[in-house]
C-alpha cells in the first residue's frame, strides 16, 4: 500500500472491546462493553480526570462500518501508518474477534493493519494472571498449526503491514508459549507453504523487560510502554507509608491509592536500557481505576505536550534507520478504561493526535 510521507511508521495498539458478545453478557452482565467500565468510573482524589468522556466518535460501536471508517480516517489524517489490533485466540476459540473478522473480510477500511496475539489468560481482576479465571490460555503444537493456517488470509491480505515485504505479527507474552521456537518456526513453515513470505515476529516485553526475543525465535523486541512492574509498590494494595509519602508529593493524601508522575514514570521505564536493539513504544496515559477501582494505577499529568516530547525523542531515535525499519508503536489508539487513548475526548479534544501529526508529517 502506498505510505504516508511520514518520519516513523506509527502504529496504534486498537482494543476490539466496544461491542457486546455473548461471552461478556454471561461473565460481566447484558451489554456489556468496555463503555460499561468507563462510564461508571468516578474521580478517586481531588482533581482526579475520571470519568474519560469520548468526542468526536461518541460511545462507539465496533459493529458499525460507519465507525470503524472513521476511525480509519481520522489516524491516517493525523500520521499514522496503521492500527495493530489486539487479537484473541484461545485454542481454536477467538473472542471480540468481529470487528477485525468484518474489516478482513470486506476489505473496508483500506486502511494498513497488523494483529498483536493477547495470549494470557482472561480473570476477573484485569490483570491476565491466574485468578477467577473466565477464559484459560492453553497451547500444543496442534493449536500451533491451527493458529498459523488461520492466519494466513491476514498475512496475504494486501492492507497487512509489512516490514521488508514481510507481514508483521506480535505476541505478548513470548514466554508464557511453552515452546517459543516451535511456534515461530510454524507460522513461519505455514507461511512458506501457503506462497506467503515468512512473518516478521516481534515479541512484546511487557512482561519479560531484559528478554531478547531473538534467542527464543522471533526477528525483534517490541519494548513495550507502560513497564509498569517499574513503579514502586504497582502491585501492593494494601495501604503503606512509602505509598503515603509519594502520594503525598503529588498532593494527594492516601496511604493506599496508587498515583504516578507520567513524566517520571516514563523516565523510570526509558532507565532500564537494554543490550540489544528493540523496537520502541509510548503509552498515551495510564488510569485503569474504571477496571481496579480504587486498586488501579493512576499516572497523572500526561497531556499532549508532555506526549509530545517524548513521542519526538522516540522517532529521533529511529531516524538513522532505513524507513521500512522505523517500527514505532503508540499504546494505544482507544485503551478507554485504561485512560490510555488517542481518540480525542472532552478535555483534550485532539490534542494527542494533534501532536502525533505536527511531530511525524513531513
Amino acid at each position: 500500500m502506498e505510505r504516508a510521507n511520514t518520519r516513523a511508521r506509527l502504529i496504534a495498539f486498537y482494543l476490539p472491546q466496544f461491542h457486546p458478545i455473548p461471552e461478556n453478557d454471561q461473565w460481566w452482565g447484558k451489554g456489556f462493553t468496555e463503555w460499561t467500565n468507563v462510564a461508571k468510573a468516578r474521580p478517586l482524589f481531588r482533581g482526579h480526570y475520571q470519568p474519560h468522556i469520548p468526542a468526536d466518535l461518541g460511545f462507539c460501536d465496533l459493529r458499525l462500518p460507519e465507525v470503524r471508517l472513521a476511525q480509519a480516517e481520522l489516524a491516517k489524517a493525523h500520521g499514522l501508518e496503521g492500527f495493530c489490533y489486539w487479537h484473541y485466540w484461545f485454542n481454536g476459540r477467538t473472542l471480540l474477534e468481529r470487528p477485525f473478522r468484518e474489516v478482513l473480510a470486506s476489505g473496508n477500511p483500506d486502511w494498513p493493519f497488523c494483529l498483536a496475539w493477547a495470549n494470557e489468560t482472561w480473570s476477573r481482576r484485569w490483570l491476565g494472571e491466574e485468578a477467577d479465571i473466565l477464559q484459560k490460555q492453553a497451547y500444543s503444537p496442534d493449536d500451533d498449526l491451527n493458529h498459523a493456517r488461520w492466519l494466513m488470509n491476514v498475512f496475504g491480505d494486501r492492507r497487512c503491514i509489512k516490514v521488508c515485504g514481510r507481514p508483521l505479527f506480535l505476541i505478548y507474552r513470548p514466554l508464557d508459549l511453552p515452546d517459543p521456537r516451535r511456534t515461530t518456526d510454524t507460522l513461519r513453515e505455514e507461511s512458506v507453504k501457503h506462497g506467503l513470505p515468512e512473518p516478521f515476529l516481534l515479541g512484546i516485553n511487557g512482561h519479560c523487560s531484559h528478554l531478547d526475543c531473538r534467542t527464543v525465535g522471533f526477528d525483534g523486541t517490541l519494548n513495550f510502554e507502560p513497564q509498569l512492574g517499574v513503579l514502586p509498590g504497582f502491585m501492593a494494595d494494601r495501604p503503606t507509608r512509602s505509598k503515603f509519602v509519594s502520594n503525598l508529593r503529588l498532593g494527594v493524601v492516601s496511604p493506599t491509592l496508587k498515583i504516578y508522575d507520567y513524566s517520571a514514570s516514563r523516565q523510570l521505564m526509558l532507565s532500564r536500557r537494554k543490550e540489544f536493539p528493540t523496537y520502541p513504544s509510548i503509552f498515551v496515559g495510564w488510569d485503569n481505576s474504571p477496571r481496579r477501582g480504587r486498586n488501579g494505577v493512576v499516572i497523572v499529568d500526561s497531556s499532549p505536550d508532555i506526549f509530545a516530547a517524548g513521542l519526538d525523542e522516540m522517532v529521533k531515535s529511529v531516524a538513522a534507520k532505513p524507513h521500512d525499519d522505523r517500527l514505532l508503536f503508540i499504546n494505544a489508539w482507544n485503551e478507554w478504561a485504561e485512560g490510555n487513548h488517542l481518540e480525542p475526548d472532552l478535555k483534550n479534544g485532539r490534542g494527542f493526535l494533534d501532536a502525533v501529526k505536527r511531530l511525524n508529517t513531513t
